[in-house]
């Protein structure tokens, strides 16, 4: 795996155990459609488009 995948798998678990602890509503429900996206980009192995819809569902926690 290079760095980056690296990074942004990291970076999809740090997001996940977020999402885990956060309570449950609106903002959860909305990160929840960002992280499912990430998810399926990171499959298509596309990093940047992985990243775009991490910073989205970490957004749409805070």
């Amino acid at each position: 795996m290079s760095p980056e995948t690296n990074k942004t798998t990291e970076k999809m678990t740090s997001v996940k155990a977020a999402w885990d602890k956060a309570p449950a509503g609106p903002k959860k429900d909305n990160a929840l459609k960002h992280y499912q996206a990430a998810e399926k980009a990171h499959s298509a192995k596309n990093d940047a488009e992985t990243n775009r819809e991490l910073d989205a569902a970490t957004k749409a926690l805070s």
